[in-house]
């Protein structure tokens, strides 16, 4: 798979789930301890996975504004 390609996949991931994050957390008081708890810790989880494999996928572009290094791509 194509960079760019994995990156809309992993963006569009990321958006649904900080929304899912957001949404739980507004309406926690409106769901039952054990829907909470199983929607908004396995939401952080993959929202944490999803955030670093978007860091990994754009290193390049991190390391070139950050670190001084040349940007690849």
């Amino acid at each position: 798979m194509k960079r760019i390609t994995a990156l809309k996949i992993v963006n569009l991931l990321i958006a649904v789930l900080a929304l899912s994050q957001v949404t739980t957390g507004l309406l926690h008081d409106s769901l039952s301890k054990d829907a909470f708890e199983a929607v908004h810790e396995a939401g952080g989880i993959s929202f944490a996975a999803a955030a670093l494999l978007h860091v990994v996928l754009n290193w390049s572009w991190v390391k070139a504004n950050y670190f001084g290094g040349d940007a690849a791509a």
